[in-house]
């Protein structure tokens, strides 16, 4: 399996890259993952539903240009489909199982993400009906990538 990350913003906070480093490290093990993090736009003060939908396709436009045609897109989205954690190791081993084993999942900035990534999307997945912070969804989507794959070979880890 090739896993592809592709992230709004850069993380900051040493807690948050420590964490994705050491998944990165786990999930290794199992599936080939990049991790690619483009620029988010700023925002300015006061700004406007206009202003946001223009940074929301800005950002849109960056990432699309990190997509392939042949990579199976998945974006975590509010609205998405919920699943348990062995849920989503049965969507991940179909997956598997269906030739999408080159998959994009895009994580969108604070603002969310833009249509044209929308549009593009081959599924929504959404880690519940709670905001988060998106530098935490990046290191809980890698935890649950590391857990799925766990699942799928009966190792200890999931309980």
């Amino acid at each position: 399996m090739k896993i592809t990350m592709i992230t709004v913003g850069k993380l900051k906070e040493k807690y948050w890259v420590q964490a994705v480093d050491e998944y990165k490290k786990r999930i290794s093990k199992y599936a080939k993952i990049d991790l690619i993090e483009v620029n988010d736009e700023k925002e300015p003060n006061n700004a406007g539903e206009k202003d946001i939908e223009l940074i929301k396709n800005k950002e849109a436009e960056k990432i699309l240009t990190k997509i392939k045609d042949n990579q199976h897109v998945v974006t975590l989205e509010i609205h998405g489909k919920t699943f348990t954690s062995e849920k989503f190791a049965k969507e991940y081993q179909r997956w598997m199982n269906t030739g999408k084993s080159d998959v994009v999942f895009v994580i969108g900035g604070s603002n969310g993400l833009g249509e044209a990534v929308k549009k593009r999307s081959d599924q929504e997945i959404s880690f519940g009906a709670l905001t988060y912070p998106h530098q935490m969804m990046k290191v809980m989507l890698m935890e649950q990538i590391f857990r799925v794959n766990k699942i799928l070979r009966h190792e200890n880890y999931h309980k």
